[in-house]
């Protein structure tokens, strides 16, 4: 049911003008269903607290709350026609008087990670974009199906949303901007180990995949009542630069079942770089932008000044990491060997003041639309480094939109991790070999050069395949629309 409604809501926003591509269609879906999860999250509240004697002071003033403006009930339990907005006179409701009061919340929330500020937030950064009324109603319709008080639900809705923001990421070259794959991401988890009561941050967060992949394996464990207020309040850090994408990872998170994620809508390289011993993590996961500039103000903030924004972003990451702490953190290969002074720099800071023990090297295609081939650096703060093990991802076939990284292509060097062992794919480097000229880390496989996957005429086929049938169905939506 709940796939079939996302569906139903995607054919309804691509009749909509306002809408025009995956980027559209997922921020629209996001406020709508926020605001329908909110109206849940107070209701269950109330009903608690009703049940303990309690009076619930809610957060929403009637006519703003989902039940009132959006789906109004009769005494049948279906929408009340004669209540329920629609056309126009919807449309100017949400534009004109729900929008501003729900933006409003900013100025008057108590603080930035509480719910109201939340709200205050996403109101003042995105726009209703559905300039239909009759389609808003029928989008409103369709989100109203969606329940998620249950965690089986809300378990549901998380995995759809997750393959809303994977279609949104592969829909345009900045595509790695909002999608990391999960696979990765859980190897890098797994390779990270997070614990309860570490704390866990990622400064360029995106749609939070990072976070909400780490709660996941914590949440996998055996957990008392006070572990899971922690995982709660006090684990999961996030800074978000782009409106859109702030937006996403509140939902995102909020599905998979925080309910007041500590994400913060901030341009990460432009705060106070005065940093104490109370703002460090124990826990760092990141995919930063590559490929950015940033301007001389924000690159002053560095000791190593570079336009390059991940290389501000690994700084960032090597000065908030707690020593003891470790970290995971993508970043594009050629790092590794650049020769420009920032680079070399850099690779000097992080050898001499983090044990970098571990570099993934991923093959291209990994980031679908993204096109740019990555490493991960996994390293701990505190300690300089003394060997480097090296792991050379080879899947034995092209990665593409058919045939994706999955998590069977990363076992073996999670396994072979935890031991750093040597293997066709993986070798260890001695720091001390490595010229204080340059200090290049380049991949080279002293086994072999970089293999080279083929992919069988069969999963080219299969690719054509799939391509010509999302053409037809793009083609037979413009024909219905004709």
């Amino acid at each position: 049911m709940f796939e079939q409604a996302f569906k139903n809501v995607d054919d309804v926003l691509w009749k909509e003008a306002g809408c025009t591509t995956e980027l559209d269609y997922t921020e629209q879906t996001s406020w709508l269903l926020f605001l329908k999860y909110l109206d849940g999250l107070e209701q269950d509240k109330a009903a608690e607290a009703a049940f303990e004697g309690r009076k619930y002071s809610y957060i929403l003033a009637p006519p703003y709350r989902w039940e009132s403006w959006a789906a109004p009930k009769g005494p049948d339990g279906k929408l009340d026609h004669n209540k329920a907005l629609t056309g126009d006179d919807l449309r100017d409701f949400v534009d004109r008087t729900l929008f501003p009061y729900l933006h409003a919340f900013k100025q008057k929330a108590a603080g930035p990670n509480t719910i109201e500020y939340k709200i205050g937030e996403i109101f003042g950064e995105i726009k209703n974009k559905i300039h239909s009324g009759y389609n808003l109603r029928e989008i409103i319709d369709h989100i109203d199906e969606l329940e998620f008080r249950s965690q089986a639900e809300k378990h549901e809705l998380s995995a759809l949303y997750e393959e809303k923001i994977k279609r949104m990421g592969n829909a345009g070259r900045n595509g790695g901007e909002y999608y990391t794959p999960r696979p990765l991401i859980r190897a890098m988890v797994k390779v990270v180990k997070p614990k309860i009561g570490e704390r866990i941050y990622d400064g360029a967060c995106g749609s939070a995949g990072f976070l909400c992949e780490a709660f996941d394996y914590l949440k996998a464990g055996k957990l008392t009542t006070s572990d899971l207020k922690t995982l709660q309040e006090r684990t999961f850090y996030g800074i978000e630069k782009k409106s859109l994408a702030y937006v996403i990872a509140i939902m995102n998170m909020i599905l998979h079942g925080v309910e007041t994620p500590n994400i913060v809508h901030a341009n990460t390289l432009a705060l106070d770089p005065d940093v104490q011993d109370k703002d460090r993590f124990e826990v760092i996961l990141a995919n930063p932008p590559f490929g950015g500039k940033e301007r001389k103000e924000v690159q002053q903030n560095f000791p190593i000044r570079t336009g390059e924004t991940a290389f501000l972003f690994l700084q960032h990451f090597i000065k908030r990491l707690k020593a003891g702490g470790r970290a995971a953190v993508v970043i594009k290969n050629t790092f590794l060997s650049n020769t420009d002074n920032a680079s070399v720099s850099l690779r000097k800071l992080l050898l001499e003041s983090c044990n970098l023990h571990t570099i993934l090297d991923c093959p291209g295609g990994t980031f679908q639309g993204a096109g740019v081939k990555t490493v991960v650096l996994f390293f701990e703060k505190g300690a300089p480094t003394r060997k480097v093990w090296y792991y050379q991802l080879d899947p034995g076939r092209n990665l593409g939109k058919t045939n994706p990284l999955n998590d069977e292509d990363l076992a073996e060097f999670v396994e072979l991790q935890a031991s750093q062992a040597d293997s066709p794919k993986s070798w260890t480097v001695d720091v001390a070999a490595i010229d204080t000229a340059t200090y290049d880390l380049s991949v080279k496989n002293p086994k072999g050069g970089e293999a080279v996957a083929h992919r069988s005429p069969q999963v080219i086929l299969d690719e054509i395949v799939a391509l010509d049938a999302e053409s037809a169905a793009v083609l037979a939506k413009i024909r219905a629309m004709l």
